[in-house]
């Protein structure tokens, strides 16, 4: 009875988060709008510089926040149809863009719009982990990728992890979650998704970003210091 009382009030504090969260931050929902090409790599001490080819970038502001494979960045420059954005060392040492060469592709969602549909779940930019394929399985014209991920009693306690049917973010695609088990999960990609992101470029070994679900995080959080209340 106490747990449920608990998540009850997780549930409530989570209302409030959440709509103060979109109030005051920059939030995206998952939904890719385009796989943009890396044009240009500058490596800058401890940072890195992209350049990236995309059909909207007419459309961009400077200190416009994009997510790039799940990553929250800010444009600094753009010219014709490229634009450049900066990941910083912090950045690098928990995603995947330090691996990203010219010529690959990279997720691209603008944020959102708050009088509009939340299509995806709720995504906030901050990449929590990166992941490794282990499986890739077409099924009749769609596909099954596995993940696996380092997890410990602490990442697990701070809401890291997934459960069946629950929402993931994976290289910033909004994605269910099936066969959850404690450090693995797959997820089924249909062939729009397939094609229209980067993960038709996924293979065995590829290395992924993870953003795990913000309401699964603060029950976790809250459940955690429970006992200091």
């Amino acid at each position: 009875m106490f747990y449920s009382q608990s998540i009850i009030v997780a549930l409530l504090n989570m209302r409030y988060i959440a709509l103060s969260n979109l109030i005051i931050y920059v939030m995206f929902s998952g939904i890719v709008e385009e796989a943009a090409l890396v044009s240009n790599i500058v490596h800058d001490k401890g940072n890195l510089h992209i350049t990236l080819e995309c059909n909207f970038t007419d459309e961009l502001k400077i200190d416009q926040s994009i997510a790039h494979n799940g990553v929250c960045l800010t444009v600094v420059k753009k010219e014709d149809r490229y634009y450049t954005v900066t990941a910083i060392k912090e950045t690098l040492d928990k995603s995947n863009l330090g691996l990203l060469k010219v010529g690959d592709k990279v997720n691209l969602e603008r944020s959102m719009i708050m009088n509009g549909r939340l299509d995806g779940h709720i995504v906030q930019g901050h990449v929590d982990q990166t992941a490794k394929c282990v499986d890739v399985k077409e099924a009749d014209g769609s596909w099954y990728f596995t993940f696996q991920y380092d997890i410990d009693k602490e990442k697990a306690s701070q809401g890291y992890l997934t459960v069946e049917k629950g929402s993931v973010c994976v290289n910033g695609v909004s994605l269910t979650v099936v066969n959850s088990k404690l450090n693995q999960f797959s997820v089924a990609i249909i062939p729009y998704t397939y094609e229209y992101t980067n993960f038709h470029q996924i293979k065995i070994d590829s290395v992924v970003n993870l953003e795990f679900d913000i309401l699964g995080k603060y029950i976790s959080r809250i459940l955690a210091v429970k006992d200091n209340f």
